[in-house]
């Protein structure tokens, strides 16, 4: 479902919120861009799977945003919104598959990696960053009651707890030499993905809310 039966915004609040969502989404697509590229080269560099991972999941994250950017480019968005939301399941269903593989592989012991102060800093940027962007599209995305812009909030909050698994790996990697911890914490994630894949893919995001 995408919305409950509760009184909408009146129209031109519906047109805030939509404009809100668009530039939401462009801001995220925009820092998520260049958070694959320094992460994809940095992870490259450090011989790092956790960084390599996080820069691809960063581009997952791009294409479920883009989702959302092409159903707000229609007047009419509520009736992409079914295509938009199977778009963001599959990002997260496919994110969940490639980081339970990374960390299966990385508890197998296949290669350790080096330090990476680059990573360390992408990792804190993305944890400060990410939970405004997802907040922010969350709410509007509530009160506009649509469910794959609060869906593809979830996608950035995601990364936020990412971002935290990524922190603590490098940091601990860097400092106690605890190869283990990130790839433990990173099948936690993958369990949340599946969830929130599964619940995208149901339309089970959304409950209109103003005050949320």
């Amino acid at each position: 479902m995408t919305a409950l039966n509760l009184p909408g915004p009146s129209p031109a609040r519906h047109t805030l919120l939509a404009r809100r969502i668009r530039l939401l989404v462009a801001a995220t697509i925009t820092y998520n861009v260049v958070e694959a590229a320094v992460a994809i080269t940095a992870g490259t560099v450090a011989s790092s799977a956790a960084l390599i991972g996080f820069g691809l999941d960063s581009i997952v994250e791009v294409a479920s945003a883009a989702a959302v950017a092409w159903q707000f480019s229609a007047a009419d968005h509520e009736r992409r919104e079914k295509t938009a939301l199977r778009v963001i399941a599959v990002s997260f269903f496919a994110l969940a598959a490639y980081v339970t593989f990374d960390a299966v592989r990385a508890l197998l012991g296949a290669g350790e990696a080096g330090h990476s102060t680059p990573g360390l800093i992408l990792a804190a940027l993305s944890l400060v960053i990410m939970p405004f962007l997802s907040y922010a599209q969350r709410r509007a995305g509530r009160e506009l009651g649509s469910a794959s812009a609060v869906a593809d909030s979830k996608q950035t909050l995601l990364c936020t707890y990412l971002s935290a698994v990524l922190l603590a790996g490098l940091a601990f990697n860097s400092l106690f030499g605890w190869s283990w911890a990130d790839p433990l914490a990173a099948l936690v994630i993958a369990a949340v993905a599946v969830k929130e894949g599964w619940e995208a893919w149901r339309g089970d995001t959304c409950c209109r809310s103003d005050a949320t």
